[in-house]
């Protein structure tokens, strides 16, 4: 049981590395969140950013990759 919890909390600590080095380094990614598909509406006081193109992508990318993991811990 506490292997269990080790090995989730390592887990989880890994995820949260992922994620924050990702935002870290968002903006050095070319083209992320301004890909054509991508919707900006700009008014006066107002804007309003709708990254369509950008999630569909970022989901695809994520679907292949997790994928891959399952079938390679899965052997």
């Amino acid at each position: 049981m506490p292997q269990d919890l080790g090995r989730t909390l390592i887990v989880i600590g890994a995820v949260l590395l992922v994620v924050g080095c990702a935002l870290v380094f968002a903006d050095r990614i070319p083209l992320l969140g301004r890909l054509p598909g991508d919707v900006v509406v700009k008014k006066k006081n107002f804007t309003l950013y709708f990254p369509i193109a950008t999630g569909l992508f970022l989901s695809l990318v994520l679907t292949i990759v997790l994928n891959l993991l399952s079938r390679r811990g899965g052997q």
